[in-house]
């Protein structure tokens, strides 16, 4: 049998020509559409028609694309989150849904603990001076002497709160689940609620998984109870921020600043007014870049590609990974 496989992905793209001697051995066929970021509804419905598996970036996948979508029997997804797929939908239309889980763990929360960094001992601001001509030695603070909250203490807000008591910080956690209590030994976190961490912290970074309980979970509200000093910083996903709110708390000052490597609509709209605000550092979902990891994942779903159309994918992680 033939297969024809959508490849939508933007980080497995550029690597196809490595896995193609894999996809001529099955007889799969591609497709490979040009895209920014990720596809959108209306892109997928006009082509999803008689695909039988995807390799997906954070494409939307709602209920209508897999009313469309005849064929479909898997949508591997490179990398962890699979918010972007209406899960429901998926198992009525009898598709399976695969990721990677704890992709990305490592250098997302390398990100964060940049950013933190960048904050407190203002290093962006002050090469900024100093390519400007200017010799301003800026306020900066030690680590030892502030305080972090991770909203969301999974996989990745766990490799956080280690990562700042390596500097000594204390760190506040918030979770909808309980943490384990080697963990609290180890890291003596302090669990408290989000209105507490929000009130207490000096940086907010935002761990979380996005669905309908974590949708807008920092809103005017949570940031009107942050200190006017504090940075929120969000590696997580867009959404989970209300950025028209944000932008307002930015430029009336109601928090110290911002670091966003997610947006509510990805690319970042050029008229986005954050592009504009001194004190937000802005990346391109970008928090997970890691050759090492990156390779684990191409293998990982490649193999849950083929394993979903029940074809062989045993040996493709030592292979490939």
């Amino acid at each position: 049998m033939r297969w024809k496989v959508l490849v939508s992905a933007p980080y497995f793209q550029p690597v196809i020509d490595r896995f193609r001697q894999v996809f001529e051995e099955h007889d799969i066929e591609l497709v490979l559409p040009k895209v920014n970021e990720r596809m959108s509804e209306n892109e997928l419905t006009e082509i999803i028609d008689d695909i039988d598996g995807v390799i997906s970036g954070d494409d939307q996948f709602t209920s209508r694309v897999f009313e469309k979508a005849k064929r479909l029997r898997v949508i591997s997804k490179w990398g962890t989150g699979i918010d972007s797929i209406d899960q429901v939908a998926a198992k009525k239309f009898g598709v399976k849904v695969c990721n990677t889980p704890n992709a990305f763990t490592m250098p997302v929360a390398d990100s964060v603990m940049g950013y933190v960094l960048c904050f407190a001992r203002r290093i962006p601001w002050m090469d900024r001076d100093i390519r400007a001509k200017n010799w301003v030695k800026q306020m900066g603070v030690s680590l030892q002497e502030k305080t972090l909250g991770v909203i969301g203490v999974g996989d990745v807000g766990k490799a956080v709160v280690r990562r700042a008591i390596a500097f000594n910080m204390r760190v506040l956690g918030t979770d909808i689940v309980e943490l384990p209590a080697d963990f609290l030994v180890e890291t003596k976190i302090e669990v408290v609620t989000k209105e507490e961490l929000l009130r207490q912290a000096d940086f907010v970074s935002i761990n979380c998984t996005l669905d309908k309980t974590s949708y807008h979970i920092i809103d005017s509200k949570a940031i009107g109870l942050m200190k006017s000093t504090a940075y929120l910083i969000n590696t997580a996903r867009g959404p989970l921020v209300d950025e028209k709110a944000l932008v307002e708390a930015l430029r009336g000052q109601q928090i110290a600043g911002a670091a966003l490597d997610v947006f509510e609509q990805e690319p970042l709209p050029e008229g986005s007014p954050l592009r504009e605000m001194d004190n937000c550092l802005l990346a391109p979902h970008n928090a997970n870049s890691s050759p090492t990891a990156w390779e684990r994942v191409h293998a990982s779903t490649l193999k849950n590609l083929l394993e979903g159309l029940g074809l062989p994918g045993a040996g493709l992680k030592r292979q490939y990974a």
